[in-house]
């Protein structure tokens, strides 16, 4: 089958790209675009500002401020649960030597 070419045809110009979309949709793309943006610099904005009062209040905050209460001189004992609870192992005195332990301890006299 051979191809007929006719003279008569008239050429038609592409009419839009197919994945351009419609006037609409680019419209849309380029107003949701625009907001994003405008979003970012809102948000950076928010935060140079927070930013700046923070600096501005450790600027304006007394340094070493005096504290309002007397230091208490009450000893807090320590706070072992284990040692309570008893679960912790009896270890042994720091005093004894290793050498010492050793050597066959003499059993203890009975005066009687």
């Amino acid at each position: 089958m051979a191809r007929q070419f006719s003279e008569t045809r008239t050429e038609t110009a592409p009419t839009a790209a197919p994945l351009g979309g419609t006037r609409a949709q680019s419209l849309q793309r380029l107003q949701v675009g625009a907001s994003l943006l405008v979003g970012i610099v809102l948000i950076v904005g928010l935060a140079n500002v927070i930013e700046e009062r923070a600096k501005q209040s450790d600027r304006s905050a007394v340094p070493e401020a005096a504290s309002t209460v007397a230091p208490t001189t009450a000893v807090i004992p320590a706070n072992d649960p284990l040692a309570d609870a008893g679960v912790v192992p009896d270890l042994p005195d720091a005093t004894v030597s290793p050498t010492a332990s050793a050597a066959p301890q003499p059993a203890p006299s009975d005066p009687q």
